[in-house]
């Protein structure tokens, strides 16, 4: 039962042990860029984190890569959960370089495919030359799990 005491965001925050588990077990994230108007732009990104850091890879001519070049400021959301009080989340705000170069999109899906170690298809792989890697660095993390609530809001 969540101690009354204590702020809601405290009591539902993720350790970092939970937070590390819950990152490893979603590897779907929502990354946010803005726009050349200023307008959020979304997409589904798969992800792997090493050291704190959050990887991705993307073609270098997609519109997220273009607005990351523009402004490095970005946003992740990994979200799980059905109901209210299933929700359970990391968003992350942080800076994100764009990393040219074959062997920095291999390095990138190394650490996306983490400990399975799944081969990449022959496209996907053929695909290398044209992909970047994006390194986000957080500057903020906030997380969530309203299941320690107890049912209770």
């Amino acid at each position: 039962m969540p101690n009354e005491a204590q702020p809601r965001r405290r009591q539902i925050q993720l350790s970092e042990e939970e937070q590390a588990a819950f990152l490893a077990a979603n590897r779907k994230t929502a990354l946010a860029t803005l726009d050349a108007e200023g307008y959020p732009h979304l997409v589904a990104m798969t992800f792997g984190v090493k050291d704190g850091v959050f990887y991705m890879t993307s073609y270098a001519r997609a519109q997220k890569v273009l607005n990351i070049r523009r402004n490095p400021k970005v946003g992740l959301m990994i979200e799980a959960g059905g109901a209210y009080a299933e929700l359970k989340g990391v968003m992350v705000r942080g800076v994100c370089d764009i990393i040219e170069g074959e062997d920095a999109v291999r390095e990138a899906w190394a650490i996306i495919s983490g400990a399975t170690a799944t081969p990449r298809r022959r496209e996907t792989n053929d695909s290398a030359a044209k992909r970047v890697a994006l390194k986000v660095t957080p500057l903020r993390i906030v997380s969530w799990d309203h299941s320690k609530l107890g049912g209770r809001y």
